[in-house]
């Protein structure tokens, strides 16, 4: 017998995702961002403070979304003068990653953004079980 959907985990986590995603991208829309393009500009933003000039590849691993879709984002932010393409010289078929001036004064006022909607969505439910447990879901498809 079925569950009920509101005993269903994945149900309620579809729910829940959605509700999340509509408060994150009313927040990110005033910054000219969606949350695709949010999450690979931080990413690419946050690598290159490390010293690392990505790749595509290694944006779309870093960020955990699909390569041909990191691609055209990548266009929509290289249109919007946040990050550059570069040819790598190393292997001329791969494109280094460079956040521009302008990606980098953005990324910091988005990630901010993010984590005050993050914190006042999921604070009132945030144990350390519960973010344990969101890592271990988040992890799962890895194994």
């Amino acid at each position: 017998m079925p569950l009920e959907p509101g005993n269903s985990p994945g149900f309620l986590l579809w729910h829940a995702t959605l509700r999340w995603q509509r408060e994150l991208a009313a927040a990110l829309d005033p910054l000219g961002l969606t949350h695709v393009q949010f999450v690979l500009l931080a990413c690419a933003w946050w690598l290159n403070t490390k010293g690392v000039q990505p790749n595509q590849l290694t944006l779309s691993q870093q960020a955990g979304i699909d390569v041909k879709m990191t691609s055209q984002v990548l266009r929509a932010l290289e249109d919007k003068g946040l990050i550059e393409r570069h040819t790598d010289p190393l292997d001329t078929r791969a494109k280094r990653l460079h956040v521009t001036d302008r990606g980098a004064a953005l990324a910091p006022r988005a990630i901010e953004v993010v984590e005050q909607v993050d914190h006042a969505f999921f604070h009132p439910a945030l144990s350390a079980g519960n973010l344990q447990f969101l890592r271990e879901l988040a992890r799962h498809g890895e194994r």
